[in-house]
């Protein structure tokens, strides 16, 4: 054993490829959700990819969350699931609380991983602010655990945006040094991620320089995944522009925030490049590229906001999915975690 990271070039994981992601059960998803995450889960799985999502209910709870609530978000965020595309029959869909092995392997790598690699971990020093003797050691950890979500279902490819590519390395450490410190090199895979597109990261309909967020006190800041056609459309004409038509180079683009970020949306929901659309609309005004933006959003989103009310009307059908997906992902999970502490030495009758 050793306390560091051991050289990559072991002998390469040869098991099935698996794609793994999951959404906080923190509730409130809005359109960065499902561009930066909904809608990759279905490209993945109409790609043919073995995925396993799941709402991540344990992470959840490294801040406070209501009991009472914490059921209605995970059903929330399962809706959004199934109302962005996301098929049951194809995709293993559950909650990662139902999963007892997510615990058991997260303890076991709390005592692989190192004090020092959760030391670099950004997203706790963010996330604790000034007062981090105040915070939850589950913050602390949240990588850790969420290293077991990955490696668990050995996961071969994690879908990643920017604030996540520091836990996913992580992860590959954890896998690494598990692997090496056992003398069962290959057992784990070393993860790979999947980049992100053009919209990874929405900002703000009301500041370009501020993250799209379902904290911001302005509704008008967001669309949400229960907005009707209607407040899509009419949040989209009252998004913050400046007066200047939209550029037609990239480079004039990046300097001005709001236009940047309408730009994005739409080559996102078009399946699109942000050069196309300068392309198509640069030069013209923010009275003719709106209307546009809003004819696409809607066209894309209507329909799925209007699944997501559907589903949220009939949680046992939501629950269904989530029984169903439980017991398959432990059915992948378990016999994992059994050989794993069969590795570690525990006992075992």
């Amino acid at each position: 054993m050793t306390d560091q990271i051991p050289p990559t070039a072991a002998p390469a994981y040869t098991g099935p490829r698996r794609i793994l992601s999951g959404i906080q059960a923190s509730g409130a998803l809005h359109l960065g959700n499902y561009l930066g995450a909904l809608k990759r889960f279905v490209e993945l799985q109409d790609q043919g990819a073995p995925v396993f999502v799941f709402v991540a209910d344990m992470h959840a709870i490294t801040v406070w969350q209501e009991p009472e609530k914490l059921a209605a978000q995970t059903r929330e965020i399962a809706a959004a699931y199934l109302a962005s595309g996301l098929d049951p029959a194809k995709s293993i869909i559950f909650p990662q609380s139902a999963v007892r092995a997510h615990a058991d392997l997260a303890w076991i790598f709390n005592c692989v991983a190192r004090l020092g690699w959760l030391d670099r971990m950004t997203q706790f020093k963010e996330k604790s602010g000034k007062h981090k003797e105040r915070a939850s050691v589950g913050l602390y950890t949240y990588p850790v655990l969420q290293a077991a979500d990955i490696l668990l279902y050995k996961a071969t490819e994690v879908p990643v945006g920017e604030d996540q590519k520091q836990h996913l390395e992580l992860t590959r450490d954890i896998a690494a040094k598990f692997n090496n410190d056992f003398g069962v090199p290959g057992f784990f895979p070393v993860p790979e991620p999947i980049i992100q597109g053009p919209a990874t990261r929405v900002m703000s309909l009301r500041d370009g320089a501020a993250k799209m967020s379902k904290s911001d006190p302005s509704d008008n800041s967001r669309i949400n995944l229960t907005d009707d056609a209607d407040t899509i459309a009419s949040k989209i004409r009252k998004a913050k522009t400046d007066p200047a038509p939209l550029p037609e180079t990239l480079d004039e683009l990046n300097e001005r925030p709001e236009a940047r970020n309408l730009v994005a949306i739409y080559a996102a929901l078009a399946g699109t490049t942000r050069e196309q659309v300068i392309a198509d609309f640069g030069g013209q005004g923010f009275g003719a590229f709106k209307p546009a933006l809003a004819d696409l959003a809607v066209s894309a989103l209507a329909p799925v906001t209007a699944e997501m009310r559907r589903l949220m009307d009939d949680p046992a059908e939501i629950d269904r999915v989530l029984k169903d997906g439980a017991e398959r992902a432990a059915a992948v999970a378990d016999p994992v975690v059994d050989e794993v502490k069969k590795i570690v030495g525990f006992w075992r009758a």
